[in-house]
């Protein structure tokens, strides 16, 4: 099912739709979207990060089909943990993802801001959440000092906490945000609300939905209120460089995916 090029937005998904690398998934949905977020990863034990010829393969793929890629900065860094030297190695390892995607036409750099694996923020006390809140930005000083990317092209996530919590870093960084609409869906946040508030500064929407108590499933899963208040927002504020990325991990949800979203062509 065809959606490429017939929304107001860019229409995306994820590079882990059919069980292959990242290339042979760009293979498969270079006409399908437009555009396709690079889930990155790298690790001690494993990493999945493309060969400088696999990125140019990816640049000519993108120049060939007007794909771009929205890049997803490894979920292990973690920008307000409370240990400097932990902040500079996460700063490192988004810089090191920055340097390898340089050359390919890209819509944003997707970012989440966490203290740290596992350490759940809504339980910080005030002040805690002042350290958290001043870590931040001073990870994001040293980011942005590491690259001449626009920091506007960085485009920071909501998560399970509130957002205002962030949002002044958002503000003074010049930043940008992706709105998780099946994150304020799964985590009980008002979605209109947010989309009031922050989708004048959102370049990226991640749509997923829910089953048996987990995230990223079909937007078939989706209440369907959800879907229809984000589609009438994105359609009043019009947008044709935003992205929506139906953040899913399989064709089968793809498919059903693209099939919720035919009633809105």
């Amino acid at each position: 099912m065809i959606c490429k090029q017939r929304f107001p937005f860019r229409f995306g998904t994820t590079s882990y739709i059919i069980p292959a690398d990242i290339l042979p998934n760009i293979e498969f949905l270079k006409e399908k979207v437009d555009d396709i977020e690079l889930v990155l990863f790298e690790s001690d034990e494993f990493s999945n990060l493309p060969s400088s010829a696999d990125m140019q393969k990816l640049a000519d793929i993108a120049c060939e089909f007007s794909l771009t890629y929205s890049v997803h900065l490894p979920l292990d860094v973690y920008l307000g943990h409370s240990d400097r030297n932990e902040r500079e190695r996460s700063v490192r390892k988004c810089l090191r993802i920055i340097e390898l995607t340089r050359n390919i036409q890209k819509s944003a750099y997707v970012m989440h801001f966490e203290a740290g694996p596992g350490i759940d923020i809504n339980g910080f006390s005030l002040e805690e959440k002042s350290h958290f809140v001043d870590a931040l930005r001073d990870s994001i000083s040293m980011l942005l000092e590491g690259t001449d990317e626009a920091s506007s092209s960085f485009c920071v996530e909501n998560l399970n906490y509130p957002f205002e919590l962030v949002w002044p870093v958002v503000e003074e960084s010049a930043l940008s945000v992706t709105l998780d609409v099946g994150h304020l869906e799964y985590y009980g946040y008002p979605t209109g609300l947010y989309l009031e508030r922050y989708l004048h500064k959102a370049k990226v929407l991640h749509m997923h939905g829910t089953l048996e108590r987990k995230d990223h499933h079909s937007l078939a899963l989706m209440k369907p209120e959800a879907l229809d208040m984000v589609m009438k927002a994105l359609a009043e504020e019009s947008a044709t460089e935003r992205v929506m990325t139906m953040e899913i991990f399989s064709q089968q949800d793809f498919d059903s995916s693209c099939s919720a979203m035919q009633r809105f062509l």
